[in-house]
């Protein structure tokens, strides 16, 4: 297995803006794309700025859940692509019993930001799925990404006036 981070939140824009997380191993080589519905995406980058809402949305809620259990969110793992669809597990421990629960990779990843657990994905979906990040693009290049990446808020994933449906292919 392989560890990889959150390297943000990309629109895809030859599929209607479709978000797009983007997972990047340690050596800063391989990026995971994995397609999004627009309510995960704004999750995802909810956490990643850490902003808080007055109540509890939904992955908030289940991370409160699983703390008042006493449940710890031990990592999740993307372990499969079939049919362009990537599958993953939270890895749950409650004293000394483990649990696997299946879990789509986008609900997976929003809630493993919300209870700082690692994320993992297989060596065989990232030699399926990843592609290569290249390591000597020019600065201007990485910045400007950088900048593009920064410059994504939740609000620019509303679903109004864009007739796009929670997808289930993450």
């Amino acid at each position: 297995m392989i560890e990889m981070t959150v390297a943000g939140i990309a629109l895809d824009a030859s599929n209607r803006k479709t978000p797009i997380v983007l997972l990047k191993d340690g050596t800063g080589r391989r990026a995971l794309p994995i397609w999004i519905g627009d309510n995960e995406a704004r999750a995802i980058l909810m956490a990643l700025e850490n902003h808080r809402v007055p109540r509890p949305l939904t992955h908030d809620l289940l991370g409160n859940i699983l703390k008042t259990c006493d449940v710890l969110l031990e990592r999740i793992v993307i372990h499969s692509l079939q049919d362009n669809t990537y599958y993953a597990i939270l890895s749950l421990r409650q004293g000394e019993t483990v649990k696997e629960v299946d879990a789509r990779p986008s609900d997976a990843i929003a809630l493993a930001l919300r209870c700082d657990c690692p994320i993992w994905v297989m060596e065989s979906v990232v030699a399926d799925a990843s592609i290569p990040v290249d390591r000597d693009a020019d600065e201007e290049e990485r910045q400007a990404f950088r900048e593009f990446l920064d410059s994504i808020r939740p609000e620019d994933f509303s679903q109004q006036g864009r007739g796009i449906e929670d997808s289930s292919t993450s």
